[in-house]
């Protein structure tokens, strides 16, 4: 080992550490962390602008590992960078409590830049973060001062590249010239399953050449300098991303495992692990071996990284003294501090009786606030005109006009998604984007991955129920709701009116740890009387009396969104004839699971017993608050292709229908 090179023999220590820790813990993936070492070794110690003592640092180089199954490789740098990733952590990798998860968090581990694993999604969320820099830049970056000015680094597998989120976010990247993006294609040729040819034969290079991206080859993973000098070239490119296909050996310096799918799932084995410690002329009876000379090696990273801060600070005090409002709206949003100003511009809608659908509201909400939010940023997978998420005073984001605020994402929902957490993650803006609710199907990994996360976007989702009407089943969800409400941490509104909706663009941009989703209707709703009903701000306790009667109801109705209006006028008709009915408006229920006991007990009280739930979807959840005497008017079935108001009326969406019903649970 003594003749060996500082630069083999470092990249062999990471080697190592991975299979290690793979072994110690009888799970994980040492193969790609084997094969890919180089990579990593090339980019934390020659490359990459970073602070291993402050991985916040705002314009520090960002690393993405898409293939988050091999997060030894990440782990094993980070810890050899001076990161806070002990030696301890590494053997703990995999267990309780460790800082050292199966798979990349974000949030939890020093070092580690988004929440990967689910493959494909950490290469879209390297595209967010490279369009969050690039708009942001436009926004902030003067002549002299590139306050931001950095690249976004992202690996990523053959599995990462079959998943079809790839080829949206790639196609996404390529149109809109993300320069400032640079992925290694990890191109070792095996999947579990066993060689790629099994189920794939894509010529990677065409592809990306189609994609509008700049691609080169390395045809040896262990060649640093064919490495180092493929980014080089990259960096020059400015108006296209970057791919460079390396072909890397899964498994590398196993005699037995070397090149072989049984190397990328589960550890090689302790005889194995000799072998390739006798490979590389490591002690072979000596686990989780750092040479005092690596540890050298890196040490100079600290001072390095002190240092690129330290002039990053002197450049931003500079920009701070000729540009201080910018500098000052630019630290507010940087650490999401987006203001209050945007509250008084909140609209009302004080003409009660007339009607307007809440995608409709929704959109003058957005226009009213936008000039006080100058880094909201958001879009719409190619549904524009419906989803009404347009700002009229703001450019559309192009490779042109990087500081227009407007995203056009295609029709691409995976991928919008995953560009969104990489923007929320990124910082300085809060990403919204649109599309039908029944499409959320598309989203939906993304979203949970959010929602893992604890990271701020909002979801529009628009055309929310049975009254998209003559679309059909394809379009109507059913399921969506509690879809969505299953999802932990994600916070789902259903509004009622305009007002309500107005509420709930208020709690969603005022909401922080994690994402929100609001449900709006395609069809009009009446703008409901809030001199004669509650406010609605009743929406921030989740659910809220809008109707109440005198003394104790005999029955409680409960309704979201469109419901709540045919809700109200068949509590008056049923308290016409002697039912005292109190109306429950219920947009969400996990905002509501978070107000007191005593709360939720004075909206639903444990006494009254006969409860009605009525929501275009499936009563899956409402069980819950109905209780074992209550019932549900719900859709367990799917719709239908017909005008929205003859499907209302065909399922039971109707004032007629829940007074029915609402005389049977009451037995009157």
């Amino acid at each position: 080992m003594n003749n060996q090179s500082i630069e083999l023999k470092s990249i062999n220590t990471i080697r190592l550490l991975a299979a290690d820790a793979v072994q110690k813990a009888n799970s994980g993936h040492p193969g790609m962390p084997m094969g890919m070492a180089p990579v990593a070794y090339m980019l934390y110690k020659n490359l990459l602008n970073h602070n291993p003592k402050n991985s916040k640092w705002l314009n520090r180089d960002r690393f993405i590992l898409s293939g988050g199954h091999g997060s030894m490789l990440l782990y094993s740098v980070l810890h050899l960078s001076g990161y806070d990733v002990s030696l301890e952590d590494l053997k703990n990798f995999r267990q309780w409590g460790s800082k050292t998860p199966g798979h990349p968090e974000y949030g939890h581990t020093d070092g580690v830049e988004t929440t990967s694993g689910p493959l494909g999604q950490g290469f879209t969320n390297a595209v967010g973060m490279s369009v969050a820099q690039k708009h942001l830049a436009a926004i902030f970056n003067k002549a002299g001062f590139k306050i931001l000015d950095h690249f976004v680094y992202v690996e990523a597998g053959d599995g990462d590249l079959m998943e079809g989120i790839s080829h949206e976010a790639a196609s996404f990247a390529g149109h809109n010239k993300l320069g400032n993006l640079i992925l290694f294609y990890d191109s070792n040729k095996i999947t579990i399953d066993g060689n790629i040819s099994l189920s794939s034969s894509d010529d990677a290079a065409k592809r990306f050449e189609a994609y509008n991206w700049h691609v080169q080859t390395v045809e040896d993973a262990n060649n640093l300098e064919a490495l180092q000098n493929a980014v080089q070239m990259a960096k020059y490119v400015i108006d296209k991303p970057s791919i460079i296909i390396t072909k890397s050996i899964i498994g590398f310096g196993s005699p037995n495992k070397q090149g072989n799918s049984s190397s990328h799932g589960a550890p090689l084995g302790e005889n194995e692990i000799i072998l390739v410690k006798r490979n590389f002329g490591f002690p072979e009876d000596e686990k989780f071996y750092v040479p005092t000379e690596v540890t050298e090696h890196f040490a100079d990273l600290i001072n390095k990284g002190a240092d690129l801060e330290s002039k990053w600070n002197d450049l931003f005090e500079k920009y701070s003294e000729k540009y201080p409002a910018e500098a000052e709206l630019f630290i507010k949003v940087m650490n999401g501090n987006f203001g209050v100003d945007w509250k008084n511009l909140m609209p009302k809608f004080e003409n009660y009786g007339e009607a307007m659908a809440t995608r409709n509201s929704s959109q003058t909400v957005l226009n009213a606030i936008a000039p006080a939010l100058p880094t909201l940023f958001g879009g719409s997978a190619d549904l524009t005109p419906s989803n009404n998420t347009d700002v009229k005073i703001w450019k559309d984001f192009t490779s042109e006009t990087p500081e227009g605020s407007y995203i056009h994402y295609g029709i691409r929902e995976f991928a919008m998604a995953a560009i969104m957490n990489g923007m929320a993650i990124y910082g300085g803006v809060i990403p919204y984007g649109g599309t039908f609710l029944v499409f959320s199907d598309y989203l939906r990994p993304a979203l949970r991955i959010a929602s893992l996360s604890k990271i701020k976007m909002i979801y529009v989702f628009t055309h929310d129920s049975i009254g998209v009407g003559e679309d059909g089943p394809t379009h109507q969800p059913v399921e969506h709701f509690a879809a969505l409400r299953s999802i932990p941490g994600v916070v789902f509104l259903r509004p009622a009116d305009a007002n309500e909706t107005s509420e709930a663009w208020s709690y969603a941009i005022a909401h922080k740890g994690g994402p929100v989703a609001i449900a709006l209707t395609r069809q009009k709703l009446t703008i409901l009387d809030r001199t004669k009903y509650a406010p609605a701000n009743g929406l921030h306790k989740g659910g809220y009396v809008i109707k109440d009667v005198v003394g104790t109801p005999d029955l409680i109705i409960m309704a979201s969104g469109s419901e709540v209006e045919i809700s109200i006028k068949a509590a008056e008709e049923l308290g016409n004839t002697g039912i005292k009915t109190r109306v429950v408006s219920f947009p969400s229920w996990e905002v509501f699971e978070n107000q007191s006991e005593e709360y939720k007990n004075s909206v639903l009280p444990n006494e009254v017993r006969a409860r009605l739930s009525v929501e275009a979807g499936v009563k899956f959840g409402w069980e819950k608050y109905v209780g074992l005497d209550g019932s549900s008017i719900s859709l367990e079935h799917f719709g239908a292709s017909a005008p929205a108001e003859k499907l209302f009326e065909e399922f039971g969406f109707t004032v007629a229908n829940i007074v029915s019903e609402g005389k049977k649970i009451t037995n009157k």
